[in-house]
């Protein structure tokens, strides 16, 4: 700092660095541009880890994964204009699952602001339907108190991603206002205690209740209650189900596990929740993919719904017994009245239910590489110890479905968007989250190509992520609905040469065989990352040996049967008893 400006204090951008750094930022996803130069510039003597994605979309998925992997805030940082746009799907992602997300953009300065200048765009308009919330920030002073609020809006109440907005002067500007350390933010009291007779109702219908569930969503991790739900459970004969984002949060291989629930939901868990007489919803929100046909959704049984975010409560399906408070707290008062209760026949009839487990796949007559099979092995190979991502679709799904999840933030993936090309991104984030993991990254063909750009960043920082891809050459999950309701059309589904005629395919010169388009296989070796093909499932088993015991990062393309349906499902509309099974033929 010159001594002209000793006198002054610090400048924006040092605000940001300190702000970051003292709000317990350790990495920052960052991309740079002309309005957040400055930023860039004191990040360049900053004890803070910079990574650089190769894309904003990227990037944010980076921070996102390493937010949900750690339960820290994730903390990103791009440009004005279309750096900003870029970070949108990122925004929205976070925000649709409630991942606390700190994401600053650059701005032209203050004067410009309103002119159409070069990479200006209405960023905190574009993205107020997307975060918790968000910042202009119009002068430096106020910089200091605005990113340690961003950071208690983003990890407090319902979590979320939180944008500030910071134009280049005020990033120039000096300020000799000190950082800001606790927070009180009128109208912002996010509710934290249940309210005691909503509890006490609660207590009594369970201790009432013959066939209660739990219902356990994303919130039952983020809120670090799995302990105590596992304690409910356990304690009091109470068999539980996930949503996809509450995978993880009961042990799969507990006999009172449901496994999933929902449209692609065990016939355990649909049918339990049919059948309930109390429905316990513990950190979830009654998404459309786990109520199916709402009217006919657990239609004998009452509905408690534990959440810390009012507007949930009553949004999608009435609620009976309301508790509104954070749900660690609300188990923690709720347990001690709790009472034993015979409930025998009911854990009866979930045994024979569990019978059927979680969902089935029959071999096939072609010999084909099955991708369930693929996710079995995986499951094997890492001794069920995995930290799995997931990108969207299909391989989402088999994802769920045939790899036991037993502990909280082991499985992470885009839940309420479905964003595809969150699986690579989400995967380094959550490696640079937990060095020692294994991270496994299982994608399709389709969605591993949209952020593909950045596997060169775990070669870069040396993250031995397994990148999985399950290629059917099919955006399979369209491909299926287009089987099973629009009469097998498979209109924009189907990918690489298959969309060509016989007689026009590229051959290799050499071998005569038909060449992958992409390459994927020779996609990772160009990243710098070993990458093998694989084409049947005793290859599969060595090879994943092989690959996660190796501590560099690795792409290993599965060729799997282009056909294969995600099964157990409910059909858009129909009920939780209306499933579609897996048949032999």
């Amino acid at each position: 700092m010159s001594p002209s400006n000793f006198q002054q204090g610090r400048s924006g951008a040092q605000c940001v660095v300190d702000g970051l750094l003292n709000n317990g930022c350790e990495v920052l996803f960052g991309y740079p541009g002309g309005q957040a130069i400055d930023i860039f510039d004191k990040l360049y003597t900053s004890p803070l880890k910079l990574v650089l994605p190769r894309h904003e979309q990227g990037g944010i998925h980076m921070a996102d994964g390493y937010a949900r992997a750690t339960g820290k805030v994730g903390c990103a940082l791009v440009t004005s204009g279309p750096g900003a746009t870029n970070a949108v799907t990122g925004l929205a992602t976070a925000w649709m699952d409630g991942v606390p997300l700190v994401v600053i953009s650059g701005q032209v300065g203050m004067g410009l602001i309103g002119t159409d200048a070069f990479q200006e765009a209405d960023t905190t308009g574009i993205t107020r339907s997307v975060t918790k919330h968000n910042f202009l920030v119009r002068s430096v002073d106020e910089l200091p108190r605005i990113i340690t609020e961003a950071f208690f809006i983003a990890s407090t109440g319902k979590p979320g991603p939180v944008l500030i907005d910071i134009p280049k002067n005020v990033q120039q500007a000096y300020t000799t206002q000190p950082d800001v350390q606790d927070v009180s933010i009128r109208a912002y009291h996010p509710t934290i205690l249940p309210p005691p007779e909503q509890v006490e109702r609660l207590a009594d219908a369970i201790n009432k209740a013959h066939r209660p569930v739990l219902y356990v969503g994303g919130g039952a991790i983020t809120s670090n209650s799995c302990a105590l739900l596992r304690s409910l459970a356990e304690t009091y004969d109470i068999p539980v189900c996930t949503t996809l984002m509450g995978l993880g949060a009961f042990p799969e291989t507990s006999p009172l596990s449901l496994w999933m629930v929902g449209m692609h939901g065990s016939v355990a868990a649909n049918n339990a929740i049919q059948q309930a007489d109390l429905v316990i919803a513990a950190g979830a929100r009654f998404d459309d993919r786990v109520t199916g046909r709402i009217a006919d959704f657990a239609q004998g049984a009452k509905i408690a719904h534990i959440d810390v975010d009012a507007s949930a409560i009553g949004k999608n399906v009435a609620t009976h017994i309301p508790v509104c408070g954070d749900l660690r707290q609300t188990l923690e008062v709720l347990l001690p009245l709790l009472k034993r209760t015979d409930r025998s026949d009911w854990l009866a009839l979930i045994a024979k239910w569990r019978e059927a487990k979680p969902a089935v796949y029959f071999p096939r007559h072609d010999g084909k590489l099955q991708p369930q099979a693929v996710i079995e092995a995986i499951d094997r190979a890492s001794q069920g110890k995995a930290l799995v991502v997931t990108d969207v679709g299909q391989n989402q799904m088999w994802a769920a479905q045939f790899y036991r999840y037993t502990k909280p933030r082991s499985f992470l993936s885009s839940g309420g968007l479905g964003t595809m090309g969150f699986g690579v991104p989400g995967a380094i984030g959550a490696q640079l989250g937990h060095p020692e993991a294994l991270v496994v990254s299982i994608n399709g063909d389709g969605g591993f190509q949209m952020n593909i750009q950045e596997l060169v960043v775990a070669v870069e920082h040396r993250l031995p992520v397994k990148f999985i891809v399950l290629n059917n050459s099919r955006l399979g999950m369209v491909r299926q609905w287009q089987d099973l309701f629009y009469g097998g059309r498979h209109s924009a589904t189907i990918l690489t040469q298959n969309n060509r005629p016989e007689n026009e395919r590229i051959l290799d010169p050499e071998g005569g065989e038909e060449i992958y388009l992409p390459d994927f296989v020779k996609v990772g070796e160009a990243y710098g990352m070993k990458s093998r093909r694989i084409k049947t499932l005793a290859e599969a088993e060595q090879v994943l040996t092989e690959a996660f015991a190796d501590p560099h990062p690795w792409l290993l393309e599965f060729i799997v049967a282009e056909d294969e349906n995600v099964l157990p499902m409910v059909a858009p509309g129909a009920a939780l008893s209306e499933m579609i099974l897996a048949t032999q033929d």
